[in-house]
């Protein structure tokens, strides 16, 4: 039962988690996801099938865009993205309402009727 709640909760944040990452360092999809199962102590383990659609959306609506890299030597070519000055815009408002959200609901959480 548990698991579908907490799929219900990342869904709703990992854009923003996208995002913030994106706001430190221009990455590639792999780096994203080994970065985000890292930083959140393995909470966070996307695999490619839930990155690349999100970070589809997020160039299409304009706030990353991507650039592949010429290859070098034995290197492949790699897809790097990076956050649009929109994307920054979106990200400061996106954590204010994160914030918001949250704090409303600990609130609610932390009231103790039926305890």
């Amino acid at each position: 039962m548990n698991e579908r709640y907490e799929r219900q909760l990342k869904k709703g944040i990992l854009e923003i988690l996208v995002l913030q990452l994106l706001s430190q360092e221009r990455m590639y999809g792999y780096q994203m996801i080994m970065c985000m199962k890292e930083k959140s102590h393995g909470m966070f383990e996307m695999k490619e099938g839930t990155l690349y659609p999100i970070l589809y959306r997020l160039e299409d609506d304009e706030l990353v865009e991507s650039q592949w890299t010429p290859p070098q030597n034995k290197e492949l070519s790699r897809k790097y993205y990076c956050l649009t000055d929109k994307g920054k815009e979106q990200l400061k408002a996106l954590k204010q309402l994160w914030k918001n959200f949250s704090m409303v609901v600990n609130e609610i959480l932390e009231e103790n009727k039926y305890e």
